[in-house]
């Protein structure tokens, strides 16, 4: 991103800030956002959709008298912003006061942002049709496969992204940011009996995705090993998570440790802190400062600086992730998890153990290896879950053959209590992953009894 940019946004935010308090209020946060996105679909070697666009972004958070108000705009010149900062600072006047409203302290002036590795400067400089051609090239190494019917697309995506924060107790900070993705979603067998998979490659940096012949070929194994799948009947086994659908098991127990949910007592750990809520092997880590990881920052939508904070440590529940609101409401400190009003993940993961896949396959005389969950079917208030599933059957530690038309029920505190087995294996290419894990037991539900 160009440097002038960064210094223009600055002096924007700069005066916003000395414009809501010149307007009467008590308390102002402005954050000012300049990004551009590239994303091409295609789909059978056309291109489907292809978007690239840039934008400009202006928010506010005004407080008065421990009333808030919200504003934005994506005109950012002086007369519109002008006027929405005296509205803003009138719509707080019509507020209800809330004690726990407010600016965080200023604890920071300083961040070492370059270690975080957030900013690769190739990215902006591919060339447009470069873009497209990986997104082809994907989809033709994975349709060389004849057991690949049909694709769903292809897709290459960038975003190349400046932001600044600035607010009147003094902190005025912003930093520059890249992601690009390479993806492609698949089809294997015919009508009737088709099956359907994807893969991905994402990150910060260009040179660490995943090559076009890699992604294909692992869209393709996951595809056809789906091929011909067999029912089951209905019954209690030990279920392997792959680490995608770890990612999604660390996601639901992410909504039950956000603070705006301990708060609005919609989880069934609100009451759990301190407590054990899983067994020694559950380690739980949300880390805003690992270098070039994707959710990874130097501070949270505050300016709350971000850290390492331990969730759950040998399976015992040590932290809430609170944002300045939640954590006030709890009495309990910010994290830097701060996502607009409310909270978000950084970098949220299960600490992987020293365990293969396939050793933690191979323990198991029979199971399920659980690939693809669908519909929804998490309840945080009683931790349950019930979902529609894909799977492979494990019989004497080998993969059997893969099954169909189940249905995975258990519940989060149960499983977390049921984990028997940790994998090496951790998916880092989205801010919440974990690696492969075997539970002890879950419900596989099937054809009958």
């Amino acid at each position: 991103m160009n440097p002038g940019t960064a210094d223009e946004l600055r002096r924007l935010a700069e005066s916003l800030v000395e414009s809501g308090r010149a307007a009467g209020a008590d308390e102002v946060e402005v954050s000012v956002g300049d990004s551009s996105e590239f994303n091409v679909d295609v789909r059978l070697g056309k291109i489907e959709n292809l978007v690239e666009a840039g934008s400009r972004q202006a928010g506010l958070r005004i407080i008065k008298d421990k009333k808030t108000a919200f504003a934005s705009s994506s005109d950012l010149s002086r007369e519109t912003l002008r006027d929405l900062v005296v509205r803003a600072v009138e719509r707080a006047g019509l507020a209800t006061a809330d004690p726990c409203a407010g600016l965080p302290p200023l604890t920071r002036t300083e961040f070492d942002v370059a270690r975080l590795r957030l900013f690769d400067p190739e990215v902006p400089e591919i060339d447009p049709a470069a873009k497209v051609k990986l997104a082809m090239e994907t989809e033709r190494v994975a349709l060389a496969d004849k057991r690949i019917t049909n694709s769903y697309g292809a897709s290459f995506a960038t975003s190349v992204a400046t932001g600044v924060l600035a607010n009147s107790n003094g902190f005025l900070q912003g930093y520059d940011e890249t992601h690009c993705s390479l993806s492609v979603n698949l089809q294997a067998g015919r009508t009737g009996a088709a099956v359907e998979d994807f893969w991905f490659s994402s990150g910060v940096r260009f040179k660490d995705l995943a090559s076009p012949e890699e992604v294909a070929r692992r869209a393709v194994e996951r595809t056809v090993r789906q091929l011909h799948p067999r029912k089951i009947k209905t019954q209690s086994v030990p279920v392997v998570f792959e680490p995608l659908m770890t990612s999604w098991l660390m996601g639901f127990l992410f909504s039950c440790v956000s603070g705006v949910s301990v708060y609005q007592k919609t989880t069934f750990l609100a009451d759990k802190l301190g407590r054990r809520i899983g067994n020694e092997r559950l380690t739980v880590i949300d880390d805003g400062l690992l270098p070039g990881r994707p959710g990874t920052r130097p501070f949270d939508s505050e300016g709350v600086p971000c850290g390492r904070t331990t969730i759950v440590e040998a399976g015992i529940l040590k932290n809430f992730l609170c944002n300045t609101y939640a954590g006030r409401k709890l009495d309990l400190p910010a994290t830097g998890n701060g996502e607009g009003t409310g909270v978000s993940p950084n970098n949220f993961f299960l600490e992987p153990g020293t365990l293969t896949p396939e050793e933690i396959i191979a323990s198991m005389d029979r199971g399920l290896v659980l690939i693809k969950t669908i519909g929804h079917g998490l309840n945080p208030t009683n931790g349950d879950i019930s979902r529609g599933a894909f799977g492979l059957w494990v019989e004497n530690g080998v993969i059997a053959y893969p099954v169909s038309e189940i249905t995975i029920a258990g519940n989060l505190g149960r499983i977390l209590m049921d984990i028997e087995m940790v994998g090496n294996d951790p998916e880092l290419q989205t801010p919440v992953n974990g690696p492969t894990i075997k539970v002890r037991e879950m419900t596989v539900a099937g054809t009958g009894a």
